[in-house]
C-alpha cells in the first residue's frame, strides 16, 4: 500500500513539473514566473510552504514565498557562507540532508520548524546559477528517486528566468530606441541633447548621477560635457598623457557588481568619450544596467556621427552656394573686360591665397599677390617651368618655405596657361579640388574668348597681306582700313621680312605633313607671345605657308636685327622642338606698291639664307651683292637652261652617291681655287680633293683654271641660290 501511495505521488509530482515547466516559458515577466511557480506547487501538491530564493552578493534573499511556517520566510536574509553549498549544485531532501543539519544553517531551522519532507532544487544552467527553489511539508511525504525531475526542473525554471530577463531586456531596448527617436533631434542644441542622455542613463540604471566625457584630441584629455544627471562632483577633466589605457581612469569600465559603471562612446573603432553613472540606488549595478547604457552609448555614437555628417553637409552646401554666387561673379568679369587682373583678384579673395596666372608659355599675365612677395614670381616661374618637365603636381618654393600648386588651363586639347595657389597639391580636400576647377574654368573660358579674338585677328592680318602683297595693288581703300584697323602706319617705311621653319630630322621621323605643321604652329606661337608682340610696331602674320614680319626700316640694319633673331633662337628653344629658323630681309618699302617687290627681295634673301648663310641665320636683300643684279634678270627659260648646263650633269652624277660633287665644286670656286684651303674646309686630303676635281673637269668636259669657266660655274651658284632649284 506504501509503495503505490509514493508511485502515485511521484507521478503525480513528475506529470506537475512538466506542466509547470512548459506553462514558465511563456510567462513575459520573471517575477510573474516565480510567482507561478510557488502558487502551483503549493495548490496542486498540497505543501505547507513554497520559497525561492536568489543569492544576491553574499546572501540568500526570498523573491516569492508562499504558505504559512513564517519561522523559516523570517529567516531570511540568510548568509551564504552558513549554508551548504550543495543547495545550488543538485537537487536535495531532507532524507539527504539529515547528516549535514549541523553545519548548514538552513537544514537546522528546518529541522527546528517542524518541517517532515522538504526537498530543494537549484535554479541553473549552463551560464547562470540563480538560486534554488525549496518546497516543504509538515506531514510525511514520499518523495524518493525524484532527484533527476528537479534537476530538470530547476534547469527548466532557470531558462524560463533568463528568458523573461532577455525579454524584459528586449522591451526595455525598443524603449530605449524609441525615447533615442523621439527626443534626440539633430536640430536641437547639443547640451539639451546631453542633458537627455544623462538623463535617460541615470533613471534607466537607478543610479544617482550620470554624466559624459568626450576626448578632445588637441588637448589629450577626457572632459566633462554639462550638464550631468545629478550633482556633479567628480574631475570636470581627466589629463590622458602617456597612459591610454581607459581603465586606469575609468576602473569600472564595463564591469558590473560595482557602485560606477563606464561604457566607451565609439564612432569608427576609435574611443571618442565615455557615459559613467555612479551610486545605485539600490543594490550594485547589474548586466542588465550595462546593457542599458551601451544602448545609450551606441546611439550617442550614431547621434553624433549623425550630427557630424549633418553639419558637414549643411557647410558644405552653404560652401557650394557661396560657390555659385563667385562663379556667377567671375562669369561677368569675362563678360565686361578682356584681361585677367580683375578675375585673380577675386580668385584671391576666393582662396584666401595667393594667385598667380600664367600664359602657355610661363609669362605671368596677372596675379594677386602682395607687393613685398612679388620677387617670388620670377622664382616661381622658373620652378614651374622645372615641374612641366618632370611633371610633378606642385612645387615648393624653399626660399620662402611656401608650396605653390600649378593647375594647367585646358581649352580642348591645347593647355592655354597655368594657373598657381598657394597651397600643398597633397592637401586638397573636395571643396578645394571644387574651387581649384572653377577657377580653371573660368580662365580657360577668358582665354578661349582671348584666342577668339586673336583668331579673328590674325584672319583679318592675313586678309591684310593679301591685299597688300602683290604685284598689283587694286583696292588701297581696303588696304588703308586694314592699317587703320591695326593702328599700322603704312606710309612709313617699313621692311617686309619673310621667316622659315625648318624641322630637323628627329622631329620628322614618324610624323605626318599636318603633324609637322602642327609643330610648326607651336614655335610660330613661341616666337609671336614671346618676341613679336613685344615690339608693338612689328605686325605678323601668316601668308601662304609663309611667316611674315613688316618691321619699320628704321630699326638698325644690324644692332635690331642681330637681337631680334637672338630672341627669336631663344623663343624656339622654349618651345622644345627641335627646328632650325631663317630669316630673309628685304628692301625698304616706301609706299604701298613696293611692299610687293619688298616681300620679293626677302624671298631671294631667305633663299640665299637657307643655302649659302646657315650660321648667320639671316640676311638682307642689299648685301648679297651680285645678288641684287641678277634678281633683276626674268625668269626665262633661258636662266633655267644654263643652271641646267652649267650644274646639271654634276647634280646628276651625285645622286645616291656618298662624293657631293657640287658642294666640292662651290667651296673651291668660293676659295678662288685655292686647293690647300678647300682641302681643311671640306675636312679632306689634298690628294682627294684633287681627284675630285679632275672627276669634276671630266663630268662637265672643261678647265677650272680657265677664268672664264670659273665665272660662268659662279653665276650658276648664283641664280640657283636665287631660285632655290635647278
Amino acid at each position: 500500500m506504501a509503495d503505490a501511495q509514493r508511485e502515485t505521488v511521484i507521478r503525480k509530482v513528475e506529470q506537475h513539473l512538466r506542466k509547470m515547466s512548459r506553462q514558465l516559458i511563456k510567462i513575459d515577466t520573471e517575477g510573474q514566473a516565480l510567482q507561478y511557480l510557488s502558487d502551483s506547487f503549493r495548490n496542486k501538491l498540497y505543501c505547507d510552504f513554497v520559497g525561492v530564493v536568489f543569492v544576491e552578493e553574499d546572501l540568500y534573499v526570498p523573491k516569492t514565498w508562499s504558505g504559512n511556517v513564517f519561522e523559516v520566510r523570517d529567516s531570511f536574509p540568510m548568509p551564504v557562507d552558513q549554508c551548504s553549498d550543495q543547495l545550488l549544485e543538485h537537487s536535495l531532501t531532507d532524507k539527504e540532508a539529515c547528516s549535514m543539519a549541523s553545519a548548514c544553517h538552513l537544514f537546522s531551522l528546518l529541522k527546528k520548524s517542524g518541517v517532515k519532507t522538504w526537498f530543494t532544487v537549484p535554479i541553473k544552467d549552463e551560464l547562470h546559477t540563480f538560486g534554488f527553489c525549496m518546497i516543504g511539508f509538515l506531514n510525511y511525504v514520499p518523495l524518493l528517486e525524484m532527484r533527476k525531475h528537479f534537476d530538470e526542473f530547476g534547469q527548466d525554471v532557470a531558462l524560463a528566468i533568463t528568458m523573461t530577463r532577455n525579454r524584459k531586456m528586449q522591451l526595455k531596448e525598443i524603449e530605449g530606441i524609441e525615447w533615442i527617436t523621439k527626443n534626440l533631434s539633430i536640430n536641437s542644441p547639443f547640451e539639451e541633447r546631453i542633458e537627455e542622455i544623462t538623463t535617460r542613463a541615470g533613471k534607466g540604471t537607478d543610479a544617482e548621477f550620470a554624466c559624459i566625457y568626450l576626448y578632445n584630441d588637441l588637448d589629450n584629455c577626457f572632459i566633462f560635457q554639462p550638464p550631468s544627471y545629478g550633482q556633479m562632483k567628480n574631475i570636470k577633466q581627466l589629463k590622458v598623457k602617456h597612459n591610454y589605457f581607459l581603465k586606469e581612469h575609468f576602473p569600472f569600465l564595463e564591469k558590473t557588481g560595482g557602485m560606477q559603471l563606464t561604457i566607451p562612446i565609439s564612432m569608427d573603432l576609435k574611443t571618442i568619450g565615455v557615459l559613467h553613472v555612479e551610486k545605485k540606488r539600490s543594490g550594485v549595478f547589474s548586466e542588465e544596467d550595462l546593457h542599458v547604457l551601451r544602448l545609450i552609448s551606441n546611439h550617442i555614437a550614431t547621434i553624433l556621427e549623425n550630427a557630424r555628417l549633418y553639419n558637414k553637409e549643411k557647410e558644405n552646401r552653404n560652401r557650394l552656394h557661396f560657390l555659385l554666387e563667385y562663379q556667377q561673379a567671375l562669369v561677368k568679369e569675362t563678360v565686361k573686360h578682356e584681361g585677367f587682373d580683375g578675375i585673380t583678384s577675386m580668385l584671391g579673395e576666393l582662396f584666401n591665397e595667393p594667385i598667380v596666372l600664367f600664359d602657355r608659355f610661363m609669362h605671368p599675365l596677372s596675379f594677386s599677390i602682395e607687393e613685398s612677395k612679388e620677387s617670388l614670381i620670377p622664382q616661381l616661374r622658373a620652378e614651374a617651368e622645372k615641374m612641366k618637365r618632370k611633371k610633378k603636381p606642385y612645387i615648393v618654393l624653399k626660399e620662402y618655405g611656401q608650396a605653390y600648386s600649378i593647375w594647367p588651363i585646358s581649352g580642348g586639347d591645347d593647355v592655354l596657361g597655368y594657373l598657381a595657389v598657394r597651397m600643398s597639391g597633397n592637401e586638397l580636400d573636395d571643396y578645394d579640388q571644387i574651387m581649384i576647377e572653377m577657377a580653371r574654368n573660368i580662365c580657360s573660358i577668358q582665354f578661349i574668348k582671348q584666342k577668339l579674338v586673336l583668331d579673328a585677328t590674325e584672319q583679318a592680318k592675313e586678309n591684310f597681306i593679301s591685299k597688300l602683297l602683290v604685284e598689283m595693288v587694286e583696292n588701297k581703300e581696303s588696304i588703308l582700313q586694314y592699317a587703320n584697323l591695326f593702328m599700322w602706319d603704312l606710309f612709313r617705311p617699313h621692311r617686309v621680312a619673310l621667316l622659315s621653319i625648318t624641322l630637323k630630322d628627329d622631329e620628322v621621323e614618324g610624323c605626318n605633313l599636318l603633324e609637322q605643321q602642327a609643330k610648326k604652329s607651336v614655335v610660330w606661337d613661341y616666337i609671336r607671345v614671346l618676341v613679336v608682340e613685344k615690339n608693338k610696331e612689328i605686325l605678323a602674320a601668316t601668308f601662304k605657308d609663309q611667316y611674315v614680319l613688316i618691321v619699320p626700316a628704321n630699326k638698325g640694319m644690324q644692332d635690331f636685327w642681330t637681337r631680334f633673331y637672338t630672341s627669336i633662337k631663344k623663343a624656339v628653344k622654349r618651345s622644345g622642338i627641335n627646328c632650325h629658323v631663317f630669316i630673309g630681309i628685304g628692301g625698304k618699302a616706301d609706299n604701298i606698291q613696293e611692299y610687293y617687290v619688298s616681300s620679293e627681295h626677302a624671298r631671294q634673301a631667305l633663299n640665299i639664307v637657307q643655302s649659302r648663310f646657315r650660321d648667320k641665320g639671316y640676311a638682307f636683300f642689299e648685301e648679297l651683292g651680285s645678288y641684287t643684279i641678277l634678281h633683276h634678270l626674268e625668269h626665262t627659260k633661258a636662266i633655267h637652261l644654263f643652271m641646267e648646263n652649267q650644274l646639271g650633269p654634276l647634280e646628276k652624277y651625285s645622286e645616291g652617291k656618298s662624293m657631293d660633287l657640287i658642294h666640292t665644286l662651290r667651296v673651291y670656286l668660293v676659295n678662288n681655287g685655292n686647293a690647300k684651303a678647300t682641302a681643311q674646309e671640306l675636312y679632306i686630303h689634298r690628294s682627294s680633293l684633287l681627284y675630285r676635281l679632275e672627276k669634276v673637269e671630266s663630268i662637265l668636259e672643261v678647265d677650272l683654271n680657265d677664268p672664264e669657266v670659273r665665272f660662268n660655274l659662279m653665276m650658276a651658284f648664283k641664280l640657283y641660290d636665287m631660285q632655290g632649284q635647278l
